[in-house]
């Protein structure tokens, strides 16, 4: 498996999910807008510098911190998604293995290696650029060019 998908979820998780859910919402969208309507008279009241100071130092400190949190987020979904797919490629395999030896086809065996191979692929795969710019997926020692194969 890619990586453990547990139950208990932690503090920081939990804050991050909940983060992403309010910043995805229309409060939070109206939050923003006021801030800004609540920042261009302050153009008038204080110099110019340092209202441009006030706004930049406030959009760059909470986009810094959106950016952390929605990552976090994002990466839980990619690891979660993933071990959906990889228990999917699993039971398939596992269906097409029985299948394979109630009709005695051997040719089904590679395309079951090939799927059971498949599974937590994404810990021993990468993508790399060779020196024509073309990219090149390798897996375990052995290469082909992307889309080659199609």
């Amino acid at each position: 498996m890619p990586s453990e998908v547990g139950s208990r979820v932690g503090f920081f998780d939990r804050f991050a999910g909940g983060a992403a859910t309010f910043a995805s919402r229309a409060p939070f969208f109206a939050a923003c807008v006021l801030l800004i309507i609540v920042w261009a008279p302050t153009i008038f009241l204080l110099s110019f510098d340092t209202s441009q100071l006030l706004i930049n130092t406030a959009t760059t400190i909470v986009t810094f911190l959106l950016v952390a949190l929605l990552q976090n987020s994002q990466t839980r979904n990619d690891q979660a998604t993933q071990h959906k797919l990889n228990a999917i490629a699993d039971g398939l395999a596992d269906l097409m293995e029985r299948f394979a030896n109630q009709i005695g086809d051997s040719s089904l065996h590679q395309e079951i290696d090939e799927l059971k191979s498949a599974v937590g692929l994404e810990d021993r795969e990468s993508t790399t650029h060779n020196q024509d710019g073309g990219a090149t997926a390798s897996s375990n020692g052995q290469s082909a060019k992307a889309g080659a194969q199609s």
